[in-house]
């Protein structure tokens, strides 16, 4: 496999995953200083360094990728009419002058289905290889690149990137407030990371049939609400952290998404905001960190 087949946004951009030496390649592989090879495969590189593939996480992550389809229609409409409203509030914060973004944990990928018909570079992230692989296969555009990586070891520079997008991941990740400052680090002066996850969620457990422990439904092991967020702002730092709060349960358990699916998204906040204004039950929380 040549270097050409690598799109030239990686080839640009990638260095060693924690300690961000330059990289060279061969016709298989991107090599570290150190000697360690990361694979790449069919342009997508593998990097995955020995300390984040010891890690039990990568393991579920990776299980969890080939088990379960990401890119399958959703069956109720009412939860697709949700997920693209979450989408909307993030995708309004974007700045648009950003030329790069990082969908860190991609799942179906629709922040390249979004923003690489506009020219927007996008690189669809994500500890497994099934999802990127999957990005690139169902859009396939000069903009778009995948890369396999961790987001506790970015294989990026320090201020590299204009923006990072990281939509329901938070809840999933061992320690919060390191995967924040990782995803930080690479962000340029005056990008930003946009980041959302539910609302006060209440953590629900079941019991595993297979190893007979309390397990937390849908590997959400954290509930997060603007204060706790905004704790994760990077200590002596030149960010800034904005919020919002939206999406009114209420709404959702009647049903009334036949109704507000066909409403702008100006005007669906407002019946929202109204909605959790009599009945306070909202749902998701956009919080974006930008960097001065």
């Amino acid at each position: 496999m040549s270097d050409q087949q690598i799109h030239p946004f990686l080839l640009d951009h990638l260095v060693e995953p924690r300690s961000h030496r330059p990289l060279s390649i061969d016709d298989h592989a991107l090599v570290a200083e150190g000697g360690e090879r990361y694979e790449i495969f069919s342009g997508i590189p593998i990097m995955l360094d020995a300390d984040t593939r010891n890690q039990q996480y990568v393991e579920h992550y990776q299980t969890d990728a080939e088990v379960f389809d990401y890119f399958e229609e959703r069956e109720d409409p009412a939860t697709a009419h949700d997920e693209r409203r979450l989408q909307e509030a993030i995708l309004r914060r974007l700045d648009p002058r950003a030329r790069t973004v990082l969908d860190v944990g991609c799942g179906r990928a629709w922040v390249a289905r979004t923003l690489c018909p506009r020219g927007v570079t996008v690189c669809s992230v994500d500890v497994s290889l099934t999802n990127p692989k999957r990005a690139l296969e169902n859009y396939p555009l000069p903009t778009h690149c995948a890369l396999v990586a961790d987001a506790f070891a970015l294989p990026f520079a320090d201020g590299s990137i204009d923006t990072i997008i990281a939509s329901e991941i938070i809840e999933h990740v061992p320690d919060p407030r390191a995967f924040v400052h990782e995803l930080m680090r690479v962000i340029k002066p005056g990008g930003s990371l946009i980041l959302s996850t539910p609302y006060k969620e209440k953590i629900k457990f079941c019991l595993c049939i297979h190893c007979n422990r309390r397990t937390p439904l849908h590997a959400h092991i954290h509930s997060f609400d603007e204060n706790v967020l905004k704790g994760l702002t990077p200590t002596g730092s030149d960010v800034i952290c904005t919020w919002e709060s939206f999406g009114n349960k209420v709404l959702l358990f009647l049903r009334t998404y036949p109704f507000l699916q066909w409403m702008p998204h100006w005007l669906w906040r407002g019946v929202d905001s109204l909605a959790n204004a009599v009945v306070n039950k909202r749902s998701h929380i956009v919080v974006q960190w930008q960097r001065r």
